[in-house]
């Protein structure tokens, strides 16, 4: 598949998550608006349904697209232009080629051999069955593959289970809160029984806890800093910007890939 046909199925792929509608006309449209007004890039929607035509159903050869509009809707699924697209982008595998590993470990088990021994892992598609990359370079074979796979588990289990001793697995100190509020620029952890009704607690979610930040110095972000790499809010023509996808706490909007165009217009200086 050429990576211009690639990029088109992303833009409609994006399009279809963000606005929710999957007829072809729906599409265009809503493209339509959201070129014109967030990325000040107009394409119309009787264009983008050519697209749609051409590259998702396949009716017609493909047809050149001019590199202007390549590099806006590359800018759109979140690459800097067209060449960084062709470059970097790398197709996700089909649900068919994905192997699921199921780990069920018993809570009331005291032991690491005994939760071992109680380790179910059900393989499907054993004819796709792939050794992560890093296990295969050094070496580690299937043994290798199940230390680590028990020694993440007992982790996580220690974690969990409450003790008199106030160390975990590997020794360190074990915070047993498993919820988090929304702290203005970052989530920070809280007891779940708090009654404070200045902080909407939710469950715990360790990589949003770590990474997910409100920028609050956008004066520093650039198209070479930020593009790619951060997501905005918008509303009441207010710009938030944040370092991962998601939903913007304090408005309950879904974050959006930011754009050169929403870059230079509400960052830098």
């Amino acid at each position: 598949m050429s990576k211009k046909k690639l990029l088109i199925h992303e833009l409609f792929r994006k399009a279809r998550e963000e606005s929710g509608k999957d007829t072809k006309n729906g599409l265009a449209s809503y493209l339509w608006v959201y070129f014109k007004e967030d990325i000040g890039f107009e394409i119309n929607d009787k264009t983008f349904g050519r697209y749609y035509d051409t590259y998702i159903k396949e009716k017609d050869e493909e047809k050149d697209i001019h590199i202007d509009r390549l590099d806006k809707i590359s800018q759109y699924v979140g690459y800097k232009d067209f060449l960084d697209f062709s470059r970097t982008f790398t197709k996700k595998e089909e649900e068919t080629n994905k192997t699921t590993v199921k780990i069920k470990v018993d809570e009331d088990e005291e032991s690491l051999s005994e939760k071992l021994s109680n380790i179910i892992i059900n393989i499907t598609n054993e004819q796709h069955f792939k050794m992560p990359e890093f296990v295969k370079q050094n070496g580690l074979g299937i043994a290798g593959a199940f230390l680590i796979i028990s020694v993440l588990i007992g982790n996580n289990y220690n974690s969990k289970s409450k003790s008199n001793s106030p160390l975990s697995f590997f020794g360190t100190s074990a915070d047993e809160r498993s919820c988090m509020f929304w702290d203005d620029s970052e989530y920070k952890l809280g007891d779940c029984e708090d009654k404070n009704p200045q902080r909407s607690l939710i469950p715990k979610d360790t990589v949003q806890l770590k990474y997910f930040k409100r920028i609050t110095r956008k004066d520093t972000l650039t198209v070479d800093n930020a593009l790619g790499s951060t997501w905005y809010s918008k509303f009441n023509g207010n710009v938030e910007f944040f370092t991962m996808d998601g939903v913007d706490p304090d408005t309950g909007r879904e974050l959006r890939a930011s754009t050169a165009y929403i870059i230079g217009k509400y960052a830098g200086y």
